[in-house]
């Protein structure tokens, strides 16, 4: 391989790799609990940007529970987003062609 197919090898890669963070920028995903009582959005960069509280579950003699809800809303959602990103960036890097790489 020369030279010039490494360079417009490396090229592609990078341009792929901006691609890719574009979409993992725009994921949004949602996370729930409490049989989606709670709901959780996050985006690609892990961020809470939106929760909901079903008026239902809201019960001053029981935060603790509210909270709990809360917390599995929350981490679903991150989650859900960790695995988006890693499948996004797994396919990427298998699409390489370099050894070693998964």
């Amino acid at each position: 391989m020369g030279y010039g197919n490494l360079a417009k090898m490396a090229q592609q890669m990078q341009a792929e790799v901006a691609r890719v963070q574009e979409e993992i920028a725009l994921l949004s995903l949602e996370g729930t609990a409490g049989g989606g009582a709670v709901k959780a959005t996050v985006n690609g960069h892990g961020e809470v940007t939106a929760l909901t509280i079903d008026k239902e579950v809201v019960d001053p003699n029981d935060v603790d529970m509210l909270q709990d809800l809360v917390t599995a809303a929350v981490n679903d959602g991150v989650h859900k987003i960790k695995a988006a990103v890693d499948e996004k960036t797994k396919r990427l890097s298998a699409g390489m062609g370099l050894p070693g790489m998964i």
